[in-house]
């Protein structure tokens, strides 16, 4: 910080001067990079990119039109409709034409700086229409000498490649993860595999109405809300509440969802699991959600690691492959087997999965949570190091 502060008062002590993006950045239509076949296939080499959060759609073998970006060579993909851009240094294809490379006039202005620029400017577009000559290339930007964007950049990438490296990190750990999961769910005949119908019970709930739901009162979950949880996002249909009375009303039919107890996706993205942390009331919709009540014999953290093993999805698969709409139902949830080792076992199980679970997905304590931490620790330093009171004239 010291080093960029004396660069700036020695090279621009009266101001930096602004240009618009498009007088120093280049761009080229992507027509001869648009891959031919979207047969996919991971042993293929060269990979197909579109600008969005996707990124790698998938790879390819074809060998004509690449775009043979490098780490000398590296290249900006701009998505034309959506505003999205990324930093690419590796050969490509790309997926459709609704992209430009954009590459920098590196006499006047450093291409990774343009890069930390434009997540500086933080343009974003829901409209159909072309965006970089119609209104991305008018921005204006601060361009100040070459040695004092190097430092810039510098800074910033400190910042990225610690990003990159806990990001690296938190994706070895989920394959590990995955493979001790597999691992200690999968066990031998001198386990018995019994019918969850047969071990518990499990319930749907009674039917809700849309023109019952309230504001407040109690939380009503759809498959939706519990989606979201499952990926640490906020549901963006909003939240439902239903009153206490129709709560009382209904769940006397139904019964009370209950601390312990594992809520299932019935429909939607069908067999996520959720664990009930306590017993506040909440309700959910019917055929959305399915209640399978906490039980002595199976340990609700262990059904949990269960639904979400890779023996239990190929199951699923198995069980709903001739659906057009999958749903899991509560016949299919009960007739569902799983292997019930003693329960001294399978706590132990759970012992080593949470700690993994909670490493990989916590977003208060685990490698998301810091990942994020500076992921935000970037985006000030970047915000407070790019902005630049402009030269008088």
């Amino acid at each position: 910080m010291n080093k960029l502060k004396q660069l700036i008062k020695e090279l621009c002590p009266n101001g930096i001067e602004y240009h618009e993006i498009g007088s120093v950045v280049n761009y080229e239509q992507p027509t001869k990079y648009i891959v031919n076949s979207t047969e996919y296939n991971d042993n293929y080499e060269i990979p197909v990119l579109t600008a969005g959060q996707t990124f790698i759609l998938g790879y390819t073998d074809e060998t004509d039109g690449i775009y043979n970006a490098s780490p000398n060579n590296s290249v900006i993909i701009f998505d034309d409709f959506t505003g999205a851009f990324k930093w690419v240094d590796f050969p490509f294809k790309v997926k459709s034409s609704a992209m430009k490379m954009l590459t920098a006039d590196e006499s006047i202005v450093s291409l990774r700086y343009i890069y930390h620029i434009m997540g500086n400017i933080g343009f974003t577009s829901s409209e159909h229409k072309r965006l970089w000559i119609s209104i991305y290339s008018s921005f204006k930007i601060p361009v100040p000498p070459l040695e004092v964007q190097s430092e810039i950049v510098k800074i910033l990438d400190n910042f990225t490649e610690l990003t990159a490296e806990l990001t690296a990190e938190l994706t070895a750990r989920q394959k590990q993860y995955v493979h001790y999961r597999d691992s200690l769910l999968s066990f031998g005949s001198d386990v018995p595999r019994i019918k969850i119908g047969e071990i518990t019970n499990v319930f749907s709930a009674a039917r809700v109405h849309k023109d019952e739901w309230t504001k407040s009162g109690v939380p009503f979950w759809r498959s939706s809300d519990l989606i979201s949880f499952f990926n640490g996002v906020d549901n963006n249909h909003g939240k439902a509440y239903i009153s206490y009375e129709l709560y009382e009303k209904l769940s006397a039919k139904s019964g009370k969802i209950k601390k312990g107890d594992v809520l299932v996706t019935g429909g939607g993205t069908i067999g996520i699991p959720y664990i009930v942390p306590n017993d506040e009331p909440m309700y959910v919709k019917d055929a959305d959600l399915l209640d399978i009540q906490r039980n002595d014999k199976l340990n609700s953290s262990f059904l949990y690691h269960y639904f979400l093993s890779t023996e239990f999805r190929k199951y699923l698969a198995n069980i709903t492959h001739n659906a057009t709409i999958a749903h899991y139902t509560i016949t299919q949830i009960k007739d569902t087997p799983v292997p019930v080792p003693p329960i001294e076992e399978q706590e132990r199980i759970v012992s080593i999965l949470d700690r993994f679970d909670k490493l990989c997905n916590d977003i208060s304590e685990g490698l998301p949570a810091e990942i994020e931490a500076r992921r935000k620790q970037y985006e000030y330093y970047r915000d407070k190091l790019l902005s630049f009171e402009e030269v008088k004239a």
